[in-house]
């Protein structure tokens, strides 16, 4: 366990409790539910109800990553935001144990009304579907990191439930499952499995296909759709379980591993259609070239909320309301160690890549080694805009929070190759100007940037 959060924590991205009244409060805001129903595991729900609700509303539930929470992964995503504009009801909900990952590998997590966190998350599906009347024909799952894992968890055990999923970084349903027989986890408890998160657990398509199967024997029923997102950079959960993730659902679904679509909707993302040429198609995959585990990136979750057709009905009166909460969690201090090789002046370039709110914002910022000498141990100092203030980040440590901020590298990516890129990212609130940060330099040597 302690080597999942170590892996988990250092490359999560993104970052109150009231009882629910009788009736949705004027101004739209995340509520906590409590007494929702069976919850084995003691997971926490939170829910955003926006002020108009769509004819007959769909239903999403948004899981968070390693290390995160609910109310983290509202305020460091767009749904709520889309929640708004198409009128659907969102359920976050939050795990309590050690370091908030979700068991995605006990046997009572991989079955169909078994013993672990899913039952909870149902639980908590059915008490907004008797409460608010949403569509049980429109329930979908969406989540990234371990969240992303649960999606493909939650697809398989409660197929009855779910229409659709789109998971962010995750990896195929059972992969992370744990068994005596498992080197990396001999007491068959829910954890980390090393195999499958270096990428080099491979199945034939029909395996990984049984395994989804065997979660609700005898079930007959319509599939759930699935959509998958991964970074071709990614060292958390490696890359190869996209295309383990495409192998598996294909064969649940009966659709080829052919694609019948390749494009490319946005400048270094590749998507592949399985099965359709259609926005709801059977199985999506789209792959983000050079980035690591760091999703969902701005528009995405537009294009899940599409693959769902959430966005195909809206509110009678569009709201104004937008999220205001913001995340607690304060940045790390930055490590004593020193890096080791300095960059020269020029010898970097940055790009900035920022999806904001009214009050919000992230930023994944890619560095690129422009110059002829590798680095080893890096430190990346910029200048925040006023008003800015950062709550927290991933793939960097951060110190101090506003001003002239330090980015240090963390233990997995001191070393930027010659030619080589590495990512990192923040979330911050801001007081109304949600630009770029200025004045960028590596290891003291100022970077081209944009």
């Amino acid at each position: 366990m302690k080597k999942l959060l170590a892996a988990f924590a250092a490359a999560a991205a993104i970052v109150l409790g009231v009882t629910l009244p009788s009736s949705p409060a004027a101004a739209a805001s995340l509520q906590e539910i409590t007494g929702f129903g069976t919850n084995p595991t003691g997971l926490r729900m939170h829910l955003y109800v926006p002020d108009k609700l769509a004819t007959n509303p769909g239903l999403l539930v948004a899981v968070h990553y390693c290390t995160g929470s609910g109310p983290a992964f509202y305020s460091g995503t767009e749904f709520a935001t889309l929640a708004n504009q198409y009128g659907f009801v969102v359920i976050y909900p939050s795990t309590t144990r050690s370091g908030n990952c979700y068991d995605n590998s006990s046997a009572g997590a991989l079955t169909h009304s078994g013993n672990s966190d899913p039952v909870g998350i149902v639980s908590m599906v059915r008490y907004v579907q008797s409460h608010y009347g949403t569509d049980v024909n429109r329930t979908f799952v969406t989540g990234a990191s371990s969240g992303g894992m649960m999606t493909n968890v939650l697809l398989g055990d409660y197929p009855d439930v779910f229409a659709a999923g789109s998971a962010f970084m995750g990896v195929p349903f059972s992969c992370f499952s744990a068994s005596a027989g498992d080197p990396t986890n001999p007491a068959n408890q829910a954890g980390w499995n090393s195999a499958c998160a270096q990428g080099t657990v491979s199945k034939t398509p029909a395996a990984w296909g049984d395994a989804v199967r065997a979660a609700y024997p005898g079930y007959t029923g319509k599939r759930p759709r699935m959509q998958l997102f991964h970074g071709t950079t990614d060292t958390t959960l490696a890359y190869p379980n996209f295309g383990e993730e495409i192998k598996q659902w294909t064969n649940v679904l009966g659709v080829s591993q052919t694609p019948v679509l390749t494009d490319t909707p946005q400048s270094g993302w590749t998507r592949t259609r399985y099965g359709t040429n259609t926005v709801q198609a059977p199985v999506e995959g789209i792959s983000v070239a050079n980035t690591g585990h760091s999703l969902p990136l701005s528009g995405q979750a537009k294009l899940a909320i599409s693959f769902f057709g959430l966005d195909s009905t809206s509110p009678t009166t569009p709201p104004t309301t937008t999220p205001t909460t913001t995340p607690t969690t304060t940045p790390t201090t930055v490590p004593t160690t020193a890096p080791t090789t300095v960059a020269p002046s020029g010898a970097c370039k940055v790009v900035n890549s920022i999806s904001a709110w009214n009050t919000g914002l992230t930023n994944n910022v890619t560095v690129t080694n422009t110059g002829s000498a590798a680095i080893s141990g890096w430190r990346l100092a910029f200048t925040l805009p006023s008003g800015q203030t950062i709550t927290n980040g991933w793939n960097a440590t951060y110190s101090p929070a506003s001003g002239q901020v330090t980015a240090t590298n963390v233990s997995y990516n001191g070393s930027i190759a010659v030619g080589g890129s590495v990512t990192v990212g923040y979330q911050a609130t801001h007081t109304g100007n949600s630009g770029a940060p200025t004045g960028f330099t590596l290891n003291g040597g100022a970077c081209t940037s944009s």
